[in-house]
């Protein structure tokens, strides 16, 4: 997908990239909802870097659970 997007998205450090890549609502309030959905601790949710790299984390990981390609080094 990344190959195909005219943008140059850093999807695999950035959670605005690759919720921009996979065609999703990148706003702070998207990504506080998802976070929120997906189980994201309180204390993560009140500083958005941490919230966004927990999110980032977590969204790859439901990615390669559900059979995305992702590479093996950022799922650790």
């Amino acid at each position: 997908m990344a190959k195909a997007n005219p943008e140059k998205l850093n999807w695999k450090v950035s959670i605005v990239d690759l919720m921009k890549l996979l065609g999703l609502d990148s706003s702070l309030a998207a990504r506080k909802e998802l976070a929120a959905e997906l189980g994201c601790p309180a204390e993560k949710m009140g500083d958005s870097a941490q919230m966004n790299m927990w999110l980032h984390k977590t969204v790859l990981q439901k990615l390669a659970d559900n059979g995305g390609n992702i590479p093996a080094d950022l799922l650790d």
